[in-house]
């Protein structure tokens, strides 16, 4: 991967599902919602000063969100960051930058 450029997007993995659980209640918080489900899907890694996650995460039947994810450099002893995200997706959509 080339330093900046996003991945190609993989199935999640058990690590990135981690990673989606961590930020899960600042996301909630945000939305004003409980999730009952909240499967990581895909994902997408970026890195930058750290590494952008560009997470498809299953909240519903049929529907999903996009988020973005911050890890910061590990001498930082930061949190992850839930950065942005994006509501209303389906399956389907693509994971692209935002």
């Amino acid at each position: 991967m080339m330093c900046g450029a996003p991945s190609a997007t993989q199935p999640a993995t058990a690590e990135i599902q981690a990673i989606a659980d961590q930020v899960r209640s600042q996301l909630e918080e945000r939305e004003n919602n409980k999730y009952t489900v909240f499967k990581a899907v895909e994902f997408k890694s970026q890195v930058v000063a750290g590494t952008n996650y560009f997470i498809k995460v299953q909240v519903d039947d049929d529907d999903f969100m996009h988020i973005r994810v911050y890890e910061s450099l590990p001498h930082t002893n930061k949190p992850l960051a839930l950065t942005n995200y994006q509501t209303h997706k389906a399956r389907h959509d693509e994971l692209a930058y935002f």
